[in-house]
This record gives C-alpha cells, structure tokens and sequence, in this order.
C-alpha cells in the first residue's frame, strides 16, 4: 500500500534548509526563499536537479560542499515521493503584494544593513528565523498557480516575459531510441565472448574477467511544427519560445512555422539570444497571423523532406488550433503519410485546454485518426507536460 502524501508540499524544501542550518551551515530564510522559488518555477522533482538548485542557492562557501551532500542524501531519502515537491509559483503576484526577490544572498541583509560578509561569520543561532520569516516562506506555498495554469491568451505583457523566461528554462530531453549495433558496455545484456576470450589470454585461459555488449542508444530526431497563423496569435510567441527551448536538447532539432506556407527557422533559434532570434522569425516569416494551411505547409514539409534522416522515425510535434481553411481530405492524407514516417505524431492544440472543447473542427477531425498523442499547449503547465511526454 502507498503511503499518504505528505501534508504540505512546501514542508519537505523547508526541512531541507533546516536541516542545512542544525549542521551548522549558514543558510538563512533569504536563501531557502531561493532554493523553494527555483523548485516550484521550474518543475523540478528529480534528484539531480534538486541536488544543484540547493547547491546553487544555498551554499556559498567550498568548504560546506562535503556537509551539504550528505545533508542533501539523508534529506532525499526521507522523502516519500518527489511528487511532493511540485508546487507552483506567482511571480508577478507576488510582485505586486511587495515581496522582492532581487539578488540579495539573505533577506535579513536587507532588513539590517549587514554585507554579505557580516554574515560569513554568523552561528547556528544568528541563523534562526525572524519573525514574519515564516509568513514569508508561505507566501510561496499560498500564492495561486497563476503563472503555470493562466493561459497564454490572457497573460498581461509583464507576465508574458516572465513566462518567456520560464518557457526557455525548461529542461526538454530528446526521445531516444535503441540500435541495432551493439557497442562495449561494463554490464550489458549480451555476452561478449570474442573479448572475453581475448582476455583470458592475460589469465592462461581462465575467463576471469567477462565482456559484454549492450544496444546503442541515441536521441530521436524531433521535429516542431509551429502555426503562427491569425487564429493562433495569442500562443505562438510562447510556441517559439518552447521551440526555442528544445534548441537546447541537442543537435537533432528542426522547427518549422507555418500559416499559408512552411518556412523552416531552425537556423533563426540557434542564436544565443532569445530576443533576437523571436525578432529574426517574426521578420522571415512572411505569413505570420495570416490565414492557415495546414494540409499544403504538411505537403511541402513531406515533398522535401520525407527522404531525410531528420523526419524518418523523428517525433513530430505540430501545435496548432486545428482550424484549417484547405482542404481537409488533402489534410487527412498528409497525416497519414506523416504518420508513416515519423515515431511518434504529438498534436498540440490550444483550445483543448477549455473543458468545454470537442475536436469538431474539419482539420481537426481529419487529422485526429493519425495522432498518437493529443495534447494542450494553452499555458505553462501543458508545455511541462509537453517536455515530459517527449522525454518518455
């Protein structure tokens, strides 16, 4: 039987700081503050993800590092599940109620006047908490989940480069898939009887020391169809932004963005500079807000590049409302063909994000019979799901 929950989420990060503080470190509210922001901003639940965002926040000093890894393993397995850690985060909420997150190592350093070197020298017991510390640390856990749960289409432009910002800290994995060749492995599912023979040379024939040989594994490609076309205004600078933000996962990325024609910006995302790169697409994408295509953009998209390694066995991603203004046979078809080709076709429309929406829309219910998986992409939240799916 699984056991319950805990009983506040935000409970296990605050213990954690604690427990970094009963061992003598100089961790403060400012700091745990911090580490409890980069948790819930991010979406992060796994272990080394958690590991460095304490690390990073918490620990300013190299002699703590020791300390804290093995605070960090006893706090880790105390926890019953790492789906306990996910809470959400307001920012601009919280901006506009006075609460100041700036750069400051500890909150108390404002407070007080003191530099951060005043604070080097502090004990177990200047470190405790003030009071309204606490109060202050549940502001985090009570604020509603604004940011990841408010849809695009009705972000203020405030909350709207903070979403950006966020969308492009998402930590997007390529799907891999295993190959046919084998390779050397310490431990793998076959035995490698030629090397161990080999070895065995070394031990006058006795095979003390066994080889063996495991499959390849490597990214999938992943392709981004993107609809930028009038329907879809309110969703795709965030769109962009994701396929922006997949760049980072590897090499074996395409993005393509279409409304009347395809036209491919992978080139455009490769730039170090989010800004830029939104400004190049919205320059070189001549049908940007016009009328939508989707069965032609597929045609051309399939036309030239069904014979390349980037779109065979690649999962595909095509976020779009689905409101198609073609042909909605020519629509069907491509997907089909779309569907032969790829690994995987992920279907990302907006409108699913109302509980009222039904895939009605000709485009729509042409395409669906070639879909494997039928996603939203209206707000924060459904583009983390959208990075998990991709991950497997």
């Amino acid at each position: 039987m699984a056991e319950p929950p805990l009983a506040e989420p935000l409970e296990p990060l605050v213990a954690f700081g604690r427990g970094l503080r009963a061992r003598g470190l100089p961790v403060g509210t400012g700091r745990i503050l911090t580490f409890v922001r980069a948790v819930a901003a991010l979406g992060l639940t796994d272990r080394l993800s958690l590991y460095w965002a304490g690390r990073v926040s918490m620990i300013g000093r190299k002699e703590d590092l020791a300390s804290y890894d093995l605070a960090f393993e006893d706090w880790y397995r105390s926890l019953r599940s790492t789906e306990d850690l996910k809470i959400e985060l307001d920012l601009p909420s919280l901006a506009r109620q006075g609460v100041d997150w700036g750069d400051q190592p500890d909150d108390r350093e404002v407070r007080s006047g003191r530099t951060a070197a005043e604070w080097q020298g502090l004990t177990e017991e200047d470190e405790a908490p003030e009071a309204g510390d606490e109060a202050a640390i549940r502001i985090v856990a009570s604020a509603v989940e604004v940011l990841r749960s408010k849809s695009f289409a009705e972000l203020s432009e405030e909350e709207r480069d903070e979403v950006g910002r966020l969308i492009r800290a998402l930590a997007i994995a390529l799907p891999e898939q295993r190959m046919r060749r084998t390779r050397a492995s310490a431990k793998g599912a076959r035995f490698d009887i030629r090397r161990t023979l080999r070895r065995s040379l070394r031990t006058r024939g006795e095979p003390f020391d066994r080889a063996w040989r495991d499959r390849r594994v490597r990214g999938r490609p992943l392709v981004l169809i993107l609809d930028v076309s009038g329907s879809m205004s309110p969703y795709a600078r965030a769109l962009v932004q994701f396929g922006y933000a997949a760049m980072a996962a590897g090499r074996r990325v395409e993005v393509f963005c279409f409304g009347t024609r395809l036209t491919r910006v992978t080139r455009t995302l490769r730039t170090k500079d989010p800004d830029r790169a939104l400004h190049e697409i919205g320059r070189t994408v001549a049908d940007w807000e016009g009328g939508t295509r989707i069965g032609e953009s597929l045609k051309t998209l399939l036309d030239g590049w069904s014979q390349r390694a980037a779109l065979r066995g690649a999962v595909v991603v095509l976020c779009s409302d689905g409101l198609e203004r073609g042909d909605p046979e020519l629509l069907r078809s491509q997907m089909a063909r779309l569907g032969r080709l790829a690994h995987k076709v992920v279907w990302v429309n907006p409108l699913k994000g109302s509980p009222r929406y039904e895939p009605l829309a000709r485009g729509m219910a042409a395409a669906l019979p070639s879909v494997d998986v039928f996603l939203s992409g209206h707000n924060l939240e459904s583009l983390s799901e959208l990075s998990r799916t991709l991950a497997g």
